[in-house]
């Protein structure tokens, strides 16, 4: 027994030996690593970051390290070099350097920092188109792997330099550090071009800047930011610096127009009249959202909802904006009319910016609020000329519902309210349904721009039902006792990239039709230079005649538009027309024969002849009828003066019109490109279904 005993106790004080020793070997490994002069590592620590990167890197005064389970490393005195083909020869240069660095990573080849303070720095970051970054570890710079992850990033004071010329970026970012400030101590300011426009932003944070950590209580934020004529502010928190992930803030948004943001941020929006929002912004994963969005666009206001999201191959707009008031001066800029002086917002007065912000000068202000340039149309010309930016509809899909419950200052046509649904997708522009209330009826519709080829092609198909004659035109004198419902249709499509181009260009169906009403008689007389009947209106007042119908019916092709069907007849006057306009080139050529059904004296009838251009039209009688019968009234005055009537004595010839025929004539497109104006959108809005 004790020799069994003697081999067990033997075992014991052999483990003991081993643990005793193991332990004596990790407390002095513990000691030799907390009191290892760790400065002497300096120079190969300086060699060996070198050699792994390709370029210098100094560790200028000492080295510290605090060993644990995440090492925290002090570098005093930093210079680490950037690469040969940067701009500025150093991408960092600091007093001092604290960081943490995550040991397990390492062995995977990944540099996991999750806290890093800077003293002040001095950082040139540049980004090349081909993926080279400035500030990957690696001797490959355009390897994302080597490019360290960076949890948190405190800064007292220093410089930040980014230069990527494809983005059209050059900034440069400078950092303060005020203790007393409370929760935001962190100022900065910023200077330079972002998007190859020049910018300037200033604004304040909290010392600690998350760029990529997880979990961390989101930091404040403010900034106020202006790039050319747009101006920025916002005030909030973030929980990711990096990406802007988490972002909940109040913004307020102003600028000339918001179309100037494309070029900014990518977002495509139309050329509209100076704007002046404010709502939520809240970013989160890859979805950027507005709440509560209010504000107003020239003299219209405006409210909704609005997101945008980059999670596939184009990014995707979404939103409802809702209009109280709109004032249609406020949507010339979208086909390319300037902006009118009343579109310019009464208040001047900027956003409210950040604490300890500059007031902004007045010439600044003035820019801000200046309206947008349009090209005007060349001289003697009306039809809009700006061009349409096709690389706009490429770069992203949208889908926003747009409704105004009052619609004002259509020069003088009267519209009730009015909505559209606006739809991006793969660079077709659909706007579709198109409605609006006017003068007591309907203009309904749809209008396609397909951005693919070029030109782009447009298809337009809008039809008015039950206009209300009198509503219509309520400032023209003698109109106010013309009663009756009008109707007409619009299909036209071809090539153009402004308004001007592809009505110049376009093909289809234009007509206008009005069933039984009334009529100022004091206009189809004055047309007809019946001086009889003008004579004894002016004395005893005017008065209304019956409409039989009018019909104006013109066939459309490559911008010239000629009269198929003029037709408007009266129980007291028929008057056909023949003729064209053209769309190209602006001009009128039209031919309005007044046929009377009752007798009259004092008769100079003949043909009324439309002439000149859009923007300087001219109506005469015909000179050569008008001559005719000037002529035979100054013979038969020769005889005697009495005959000189005869030449002026009316006898009535007209006669009724088919109306019936006429108005079944108007109901549907007659050619084959209004054909196909009509059916593609009902098609497209089919496909989408």
């Amino acid at each position: 027994m004790e020799s069994a005993a003697a081999p067990q106790s033997g075992h014991r004080k052999l483990w003991v030996r081993l643990a005793v020793g193991l332990a004596t070997f990790l407390v002095f490994l513990v000691l030799l690593v907390v009191f290892f002069p760790w400065d002497v590592l300096r120079g190969p620590v300086n060699r060996y970051v070198s050699d792994k990167t390709g370029r210098t890197f100094e560790i200028t005064q000492r080295l510290e390290v605090h060993p644990g389970r995440t090492t925290s490393i002090v570098l005093h005195g930093v210079r680490f070099a950037n690469p040969d083909w940067a701009r500025d020869p150093q991408l960092i240069e600091a007093e001092r350097i604290e960081l943490d660095l995550a040991f397990w990573p390492l062995l995977r080849k990944q540099i996991v920092i999750p806290r890093l303070h800077l003293y002040k720095p001095s950082v040139a970051m540049q980004l090349e188109a081909d993926g080279r970054r400035s500030w990957a570890m690696g001797k490959d710079t355009s390897d994302t792997s080597s490019v360290p992850r960076i949890g948190v990033i405190q800064v007292d004071e220093g410089v930040v330099k980014y230069y990527a010329a494809h983005q059209g970026a050059d900034a440069t970012l400078s950092f303060s550090f005020d203790p007393s400030a409370g929760e935001l101590p962190l100022q900065y300011k910023a200077t330079g071009t972002w998007t190859k426009q020049a910018f300037t932003a200033q604004g304040r944070a909290g010392n600690v800047l998350q760029l990529t950590e997880a979990g961390a209580p989101p930091f404040p934020l403010e900034i106020d930011a202006r790039a050319g004529r747009t101006r920025l502010t916002a005030s909030g928190t973030v929980a990711r610096i990096a990406d802007f992930d988490g972002l909940n803030a109040a913004v307020e948004l102003r600028g000339a127009t918001l179309g100037d943001l494309f070029p900014l941020i990518g977002v495509s929006l139309p050329q509209t009249s100076p704007y002046a929002l404010k709502g939520q912004l809240q970013k989160n994963g890859e979805r950027w959202q507005v709440a509560e969005m209010q504000g107003r666009l020239g003299q219209s206001d405006l409210s909704g909802e609005l997101s945008y999201e980059s999670v596939s191959e184009k990014p995707l707009l979404v939103g409802n904006i809702r209009s109280r008031v709109l004032d249609m001066d406020d949507l010339g800029p979208l086909i390319g009319l300037p902006s009118s002086t009343r579109s310019i917002p009464a208040s001047t007065q900027p956003p409210s910016a950040p604490a300890g912000a500059k007031p902004e000068s007045t010439e600044a202000a003035s820019a801000e609020a200046a309206p947008s340039a349009a090209p005007r149309p060349p001289a003697g010309r009306v039809l809009p000329t700006a061009k349409l930016d096709t690389a706009r509809l490429r770069a992203m899909n949208a889908d926003v519902t747009y409704s105004a419950a009052s619609v004002r200052h259509l020069q003088a046509v009267p519209l009730d309210k009015g909505s559209v649904r606006v739809r991006l997708q793969d660079s077709v522009l659909r706007l579709d349904p198109l409605e609006l209330s006017v003068a007591g009826g309907t203009l309904q519709g749809s209008v396609q721009i397909d951005g693919r080829p070029a030109p782009a092609l447009v298809q337009a198909r809008l039809e008015a039902r039950r206009v209300q004659l009198d509503k219509l035109f309520p400032t023209i004198e003698r109109m106010d006792g013309s009663v009756g419902r009008l109707s007409g249709r619009m299909d036209l499509s071809g090539p153009g990239q402004s308004v001007a181009e592809w009505l110049g260009g376009s093909s289809g169906d234009l007509q206008v039709a009005m069933g039984r009403g009334q009529l100022s008689n004091l206009l189809l007389e004055i047309l007809g230079l019946d001086g009889g009947e003008v004579v004894r209106f002016f004395i005893q007042g005017d008065r209304n005649v019956q409409l039989r119908c009018a019909v104006a019916d013109f066939g459309v092709r490559n911008g010239q538009a000629d009269v198929r069907t003029f037709v408007l007849d009266t129980s007291d006057t028929v008057v056909t027309g023949e003729g064209g306009i053209n769309l190209r080139d602006e001009s009128l050529s039209l031919v309005l024969r007044p046929q009377p059904k009752d007798r009259s004296i004092f008769s100079l009838r003949s043909p009324l002849r439309i002439d000149g251009t859009f923007a300087a039209p001219s109506a005469f009688p015909d000179k050569a009828a008008l001559a005719g019968r000037a002529g035979l009234a100054l013979a038969l005055g020769a005889i005697n003066p009495l005959l000189a009537l005869a030449a002026t004595v009316e006898t009535g010839p007209g006669q009724d019109a088919d109306c019936a025929g006429l108005l079944a004539q108007s109901r549907a497109p007659d050619t084959p490109p209004a054909k196909g104006a009509a059916k593609a959108p009902a098609r497209a809005a089919s496909a989408s279904r």
